[in-house]
């Protein structure tokens, strides 16, 4: 099967010279995790995760703690955002290179690409490289579960 046949089509982009803060509320507006970045030409040049947002917020000190069992909040840090100026920044600044998949590529390429790169959202492009749509790990994998069925059923 290919990754057209469970993308997500209307996808939301942004232009490589939103910031930071109107990218956040994209995606609150819209409810969604990923916001591929793209060209004058609609092609991806990056990706913003909500990730990408999120670390924006957490302490530096995170990364001095491997277990985190014994805390139950940060505290005074929990009331912390972003500075003005932070979220007055581009999204080119924090985005993070594209990885892509074309609509023609398989469900199980596509499924491999975000578990060796660690993501949730993969932007699938065209043959000329145009954004088309996005696929979700859920996407590809209700997609295969459900030709379980066929199995089940024999």
């Amino acid at each position: 099967m290919k990754i057209e046949t469970c993308m997500k089509r209307n996808v939301v982009f942004i232009p490589f010279d939103t910031t930071i803060g109107d990218a956040a509320q994209m995606m609150v507006k819209r409810h969604i995790g990923i916001l591929p970045v793209v060209d004058e030409n609609n092609k991806p040049v990056g990706v913003v995760s909500m990730r990408d947002l999120l670390t924006l917020e957490l302490p530096d000190f995170i990364e001095l703690i491997e277990d985190l069992d014994f805390v139950h909040d940060f505290g005074a840090v929990e009331t912390t955002r972003p500075g003005k100026k932070k979220l007055s920044e581009p999204v080119s600044t924090i985005m993070q290179p594209v990885k892509a998949i074309e609509e023609d590529g398989g469900l199980l390429r596509g499924y491999a690409l975000m578990i060796q790169n660690d993501l949730y959202d993969l932007p699938v492009i065209n043959k000329s490289g145009k954004l088309v749509g996005v696929v979700s790990r859920v996407d590809i994998g209700t997609t295969l579960l459900s030709n379980w069925s066929t199995v089940v059923q024999k």
